[in-house]
């Protein structure tokens, strides 16, 4: 990860919304040697927030991927607001990471409009909504989708959609920004819904929860054939490139010898209504597909963080063989 090489692009960032995204969001555009204003309307997430920052940048330290002192100088230039206007107040780049919800993305853009100098760059975090109509017309030669994977301080991907009046040289600024942080920067012509990334991953997830939801396999089965079959060999080569090394043959013996037709979405899964019925709803609640038992969120994601630099600087390492 590089820091602070691109801060003069971009010196003045305001990440709207707090949670998930959003803190997370902070903290690269901090390591990027930006000022960050954070904000969120909801005062409790936004207090949240600030351990979360904390703990995200002392992991990265602990992973040795950055110093200390460079952890440090990254949270000082954090600076969490309460309302938007002082947000967004004299900010060059206003990164919109609020909940993907069409009217509530609207409604934002609409105060953006009327808070934001004209020259503000607006890039959104939206994974499947075509934001760029809900934007102000006037708004849109510097407006752009910039969608991060979680979580972005590790996860290197950023897709960047240009709005269709987007200036091209907005674009570069960002791409050169992010580049510049040490991101992997896949740029689009257009929008379209989902990506690559979210819709191979909504693929993999349509199947997995029909074995589960037909009892032809468990969590902990499908998690092993990902992990020790899949995961492995796709860190290193990617899938296209993987079936290179496979032989093409083989790829398309499969297609024609296929006993099964691949699921549809249907608007839900039994098994997904059973465990949000029962509060079950992943690693914040203790419990989802597995028991966490009486582990904090906070240390399961602290330890989810250190594996996945582990494995990124493995990977790294490999890939200079």
């Amino acid at each position: 990860m590089t820091k602070g090489k691109n801060s003069m692009t971009f010196q003045t960032v305001s990440v709207l919304g707090a949670g998930t995204m959003g803190h997370a969001l902070a903290v690269v555009h901090a390591l990027g040697g930006c000022a960050v204003r954070l904000t969120d309307t909801h005062a409790p997430t936004l207090s949240v927030a600030q351990g979360r920052i904390g703990a995200a940048l002392e992991t990265l330290a602990e992973a040795g991927t950055i110093s200390t002192a460079e952890a440090a100088a990254a949270q000082a230039r954090i600076q969490p607001v309460s309302s938007l206007a002082e947000a967004l107040d004299g900010s060059e780049l206003i990164v919109e990471a609020v909940v993907e919800n069409a009217d509530v993305k609207s409604a934002l853009f609409a105060e953006i409009d009327r808070l934001a100098s004209v020259d503000a760059v607006l890039a959104s975090n939206t994974s499947f909504l075509d934001v760029f109509p809900l934007i102000p017309e006037r708004r849109r030669t510097r407006a752009l989708i910039a969608h991060w994977y979680t979580p972005p301080y590790i996860i290197d991907l950023v897709d960047l959609v240009p709005a269709p009046e987007c200036d091209p040289e907005v674009m570069h600024r960002v791409q050169d920004l992010y580049e510049a942080c040490g991101k992997a920067v896949l740029v689009f012509e257009r929008f379209l819904p989902g990506y690559i990334a979210n819709r191979l991953q909504a693929a993999l997830n349509l199947e997995c929860l029909r074995l589960i939801d037909e009892g032809m396999a468990t969590p902990e089965q499908i998690d092993m054939a990902v992990r020790d079959g899949l995961a492995a060999r796709m860190a290193l080569l990617g899938h296209m490139r993987k079936a290179d090394f496979t032989g093409l043959e083989m790829m398309r013996n499969g297609l024609r010898a296929r006993t099964y037709e691949p699921p549809r979405a249907t608007g839900g899964s039994a098994t997904l209504d059973r465990l949000i019925d029962a509060g079950r709803t992943g690693v914040k609640s203790g419990a989802g597909f597995y028991d966490y038992d009486d582990a904090k969120p906070e240390d399961l994601l602290r330890a989810r963080d250190l594996k996945l630099l582990k494995l990124k600087a493995a990977i790294a390492a490999i890939d200079q063989d």
